[in-house]
């Protein structure tokens, strides 16, 4: 599954799907037209920033994003930097005022420290993960799953916490469905490349 189906049927995720593709979607007409931070070249680029830092946009990712993460039962969510960075801050913002969920961080490369205060593990910064719980990972936009991948292994490698899920605004169809599957993670996203493309 990508788009779970309770989503496609929800009243603002249209809304979204043509605010990403106005905002976040180019189609090169060719596959190589792109070249992606991974290296891969591909017809098309989705850059989700403008998405994110867009007023109504917020809104509408934290309806959706909480709409799941509220079904899955997580205790946390948060992600890689840089693209995981707002949108943990946008799914917090806008989640219910008496929820206990908390947001965290995951660098890149560690700076040789953790969290001074929060007892977490160099790397993995913001609330703390030190008491365990259930983990929903955050993606802006999913080629192959492959970062994503690589910080849940961090996370069950370095904390008491699971990872139940990793959810991302767009899943761009080129294998990530199949990279986690084979990985044993349960992944979703708000929506495919097929539908801000149309086809």
């Amino acid at each position: 599954m990508a788009v779970h189906p309770a989503l496609r049927d929800h009243p603002s995720w249209e809304k979204l799907v043509d605010y990403v593709r106005e905002l976040a979607f180019l189609d090169g007409g060719s596959d190589d037209a792109f070249t992606l931070a991974s290296g891969r070249s591909s017809r098309w680029f989705f850059d989700t920033k403008p998405v994110m830092m867009h007023p109504e946009c917020t809104h509408l990712l934290g309806e959706l994003f909480n709409a799941r993460i509220d079904d899955l039962g997580a205790d946390f969510v948060g992600g890689l930097e840089l693209g995981a960075v707002p949108l943990t801050a946008i799914v917090i913002t806008a989640s219910d005022a008496d929820c206990l969920r908390r947001g965290f961080m995951v660098r890149k490369e560690p700076k040789g420290r953790g969290g001074r205060k929060t007892n977490n593990p160099p790397g993995i910064e913001g609330t703390s993960l030190a008491g365990g719980g259930k983990i929903v990972i955050l993606e802006d936009v999913t080629t192959t799953g492959g970062s994503s991948i690589k910080a849940v292994q961090r996370i069950h490698d370095s904390t008491d916490c699971e990872v139940i899920a990793v959810i991302s605004i767009v899943d761009r169809e080129e294998g990530a469905v199949e990279a986690f599957a084979s990985a044993g993670i349960h992944f979703e996203s708000i929506m495919t490349r097929s539908d801000v493309a149309g086809q």
